[in-house]
C-alpha cells in the first residue's frame, strides 16, 4: 500500500465519509444515497461500542472506509462481525488500500474474539466479488431477505 494510514474514523471525518459511501451508493441498486441518512447511521457508529469505522489516509485525505458492526451468531456461538460498508476512492483502487482496510478489521474483530466476518455485496458488482474471493471470502448459499418497517 502506498503512503496510506488505517485509523479509526473520528467525527471530524464525517464529510469525507458521507462523500466515500456517496460512490458506494452509485454503484449498489439496493440503497439510494441521502447524506442526511448517511452521517446520522455514521455518527451512530462513531459512539457505539459494538462497531467500528475504520478509514485510510493519505496526505491528510481520507481515501477510503469500511466499516463493521459484531452480531451475535447462534452457528458461531459468540460473535460475528458485519461489515457494512467498504469503499476506497477510485484513484486509490488497485493499491492496497481496501486489503489493509479489511486487514485492520479483521485484526479489530479478531481482539474482541468473533468467529466469523460477513458481508453483503451487490451480486453485479463483478470488481468487488473478485476483490472479495482474491482476500479469500466464500460465497455462500445464503441469500440476503429484507422488509422495511
Amino acid at each position: 500500500m502506498t503512503h496510506a494510514v488505517i485509523r479509526p474514523a473520528n467525527p471530524d471525518d464525517l464529510d469525507a465519509l458521507v462523500d466515500l459511501l456517496r460512490l458506494l451508493f452509485g454503484i449498489e441498486a439496493d440503497f439510494a444515497f441521502d447524506a442526511a441518512r448517511q452521517r446520522q447511521g455514521l455518527a451512530m457508529l462513531l459512539v457505539h461500542e459494538a462497531a467500528v469505522v475504520l478509514v485510510a489516509e493519505a496526505a491528510g485525505q481520507v481515501i477510503g472506509m469500511c466499516s463493521g458492526q459484531l452480531t451475535i451468531s447462534t452457528a458461531e456461538g459468540g460473535f460475528a462481525l458485519l461489515v457494512e460498508d467498504v469503499v476506497v476512492a477510485q484513484n486509490w483502487q488497485g493499491k492496497g488500500v481496501g486489503r489493509a482496510l479489511l486487514t485492520a478489521l479483521e485484526q479489530w474483530g479478531a481482539s474482541r474474539k468473533i468467529g466469523r466476518l460477513q458481508l453483503l455485496a451487490d451480486r453485479n458488482n463483478a470488481a468487488a466479488l473478485e476483490f472479495y474471493r482474491k482476500l479469500g471470502w466464500q460465497g455462500t448459499e445464503l441469500i440476503c431477505q429484507r422488509r422495511r418497517i
